[in-house]
C-alpha cells in the first residue's frame, strides 16, 4: 500500500492558493499571491528538506501541474528539490486530453478510481502539492492518509481552500507539531479512525432547553 500525504500551506482561515508569487494563481481575482514568503525560516526549511527526502511521487491538480512545469524545469538540477521534482512520477489528474509535457507525467482521468489504484501498488509515498480541488476530492473519497500542515498566521479573506463541504467526516491524530521563529504552526496529523461524539447537556434537560430544541427544529 502506498501511504497519500498532502504536504499544504494554509492561512489561518483555510486558504492555500498561490502561497508562492503574486503571479503564481490569479483565478477568482485573488491578489495577495506570495504570502508566505516574509515568514520562511530555517525549521520551515530544514522541515520540507525533510519531506521531501524521503522517496515520492508527485500527485497534482492540473493548475498546480501547470504551475510546476512552468517553473521547476527550468530551475536547474542544482537544486535538490528541482533535482527531485523532474525525476520524480508527476501523477495529474485532469479532465483534458492535453499532452503533459513535463517528463515523467502520468495523466489520471478518473480520480478517485485511479488515485485508489495507485495505493494498492507497492511503491513510494504519492506527495500532494497545492491542488485544492484535487485535495477535495481526495477528503471526498477518505483517500487521504497524512497531512502536513504549516499554517501561516495571517487571514487571505478569500481564495481557494482546502476544506470543503463535501470531505469526508474523519478523526485525526496530531503526531507532530512545531512553530517556527516566525509564528508559522507546523503540524502533522495521520487518519485515525471514526468521529467519537459526547455531551456536556444535562442529562434531563430543562424545559428551555426542550424548546430550543423544538425550536432549532423547526428552523431547520
Amino acid at each position: 500500500m502506498r501511504k497519500i500525504v498532502a504536504a499544504t500551506f494554509l492561512s489561518l482561515d483555510g486558504v492555500m492558493q498561490a502561497p508562492g508569487g503574486p503571479e503564481e494563481d490569479r483565478q477568482g481575482g485573488f491578489s495577495h499571491g506570495g504570502w508566505t514568503f516574509h515568514y520562511w525560516d530555517e525549521a520551515m526549511g530544514g522541515l520540507m528538506g525533510k519531506l521531501f527526502d524521503e522517496p515520492f511521487d508527485l500527485l497534482l491538480g492540473r493548475r498546480t501541474y501547470e504551475i510546476f512545469a512552468a517553473h521547476w524545469p527550468y530551475y536547474g538540477d542544482e537544486d535538490p528539490i528541482a533535482k527531485a521534482f523532474n525525476a520524480t512520477t508527476k501523477y495529474v489528474a485532469t479532465s483534458s486530453d492535453a499532452p503533459l509535457t513535463w517528463q515523467n507525467s502520468v495523466a489520471l482521468h478518473d480520480v478517485a478510481a485511479d488515485v485508489a489504484r495507485l495505493k494498492k501498488q507497492d511503491g513510494p509515498k504519492l506527495l500532494i502539492q497545492g491542488s485544492s480541488v484535487l485535495i477535495q476530492t481526495l477528503l471526498k473519497h477518505d483517500l487521504i492518509d497524512e497531512i502536513d500542515l504549516l499554517v501561516f498566521p495571517l487571514v487571505l479573506g478569500k481564495g481557494k481552500r482546502m476544506f470543503g463541504e463535501g470531505a469526508m467526516p474523519a478523526a485525526l491524530k496530531l503526531v507532530d507539531s512545531k512553530a517556527s521563529s516566525t509564528g508559522v504552526v507546523m503540524s502533522r496529523y495521520r487518519r485515525e479512525g471514526e468521529i467519537r461524539t459526547g455531551s456536556f447537556a444535562q442529562e434531563e434537560p430543562s424545559a428551555a432547553e426542550i424548546a430550543r430544541r423544538e425550536k432549532f427544529a423547526a428552523e431547520g
